[in-house]
């Protein structure tokens, strides 16, 4: 597609300008359609639009990087370029096209001379980070971000892309430290007490799954649905009770956890998509523990 096409209706302008306004203002991509959308409002109504073409462009920028559509891309940020040159955004829209063109080297530069400027940049920061993932260096993504999050510490996202790096490299106790911030941040989030249990879960060990189980059962109590949350908390329960280093009372104790997270299982079961049933089915099938135990 190319940024020419018939002229539509005043109604349709001012339709498609305030959706992708919308969207700016959520913060939500939507890539393919902002491509298309902004791509015809830019060939047809650029005129018309005053001083909210800039930021339309950069949208459409974005949108078209997301999407693989490196020409418009190279169209619209060639346009940010030359009527903001020295602008930090046109210089990070140039540095985003030569990721996308895979000159990561290039990139890095770009990024690091809008740094020198501007070392609290927080999107630059992001984008160096996503630059050593793409090059698959894990070690120097997590020291950027960890540069990044020292700067912006309540970012959940980045504490959340943090935990999955370190989990990569598998460094569970810094991924479970991340978990830790990211439940201090939000105590209601079910999934970030679920994907603690599970890094806690897989380091092993007695304590650890004592203290899974019980973020599990916090998991289950803050979102009833969460089926992995049951299920791990039915293999901490069962492991700890089966467990020759388990008090007689904790494996009474954690005999009637497993049996409870079971019945739960056993209910979600029943009432479970045949593919659904066919996945519990086989967490049953590994487990020797009955409701009655």
């Amino acid at each position: 597609m190319v940024l020419y096409g018939p002229v539509w209706s005043d109604w349709v302008r001012y339709d498609v300008r305030d959706k992708l306004r919308k969207w700016r203002e959520d913060k939500v991509r939507n890539s393919t359609e902002t491509a298309e959308l902004g791509e015809y409002l830019l060939a047809n109504y650029r005129r018309k639009l005053g001083d909210e073409v800039w930021p339309l462009f950069e949208q459409v920028s974005i949108a078209s990087l997301d999407c693989g559509k490196l020409s418009l891309a190279r169209l619209c940020i060639h346009a940010v370029r030359e009527q903001f040159p020295q602008s930090s955004r046109s210089k990070r829209l140039h540095g985003m096209l030569e990721e996308a063109e895979g000159d990561f080297e290039s990139a890095k530069e770009t990024y690091e001379e809008i740094l020198k400027g501007d070392p609290a940049n927080g999107l630059v920061m992001k984008r160096l980070v996503a630059i050593h993932k793409g090059k698959n260096d894990i070690p120097s993504a997590i020291k950027e971000l960890n540069k990044y999050i020292a700067s912006f510490m309540s970012d959940s996202e980045a504490w959340m892309e943090l935990a999955e790096l370190y989990i990569q490299e598998q460094d569970y106790s810094k991924a479970a430290f991340c978990f830790e911030e990211l439940i201090l941040y939000n105590p209601h989030h079910h999934l970030y007490h679920q994907r603690y249990a599970e890094i806690l879960y897989t380091q092993g060990g007695i304590d650890n799954l004592e203290i899974a189980r019980k973020y599990f059962a916090q998991a289950v109590k803050l979102n009833s649905n969460n089926i992995r949350a049951l299920y791990g908390m039915l293999l901490c329960a069962y492991h700890i009770a089966s467990s020759s280093k388990s008090t007689a009372k904790k494996k009474t104790e954690n005999t009637k956890y497993a049996s409870w997270a079971k019945v739960q299982l056993d209910y979600k079961y029943k009432q479970s998509e045949p593919k659904d049933e066919e996945v519990l089915g086989e967490m049953f099938d590994r487990l020797a523990i009955t409701s009655g135990n």
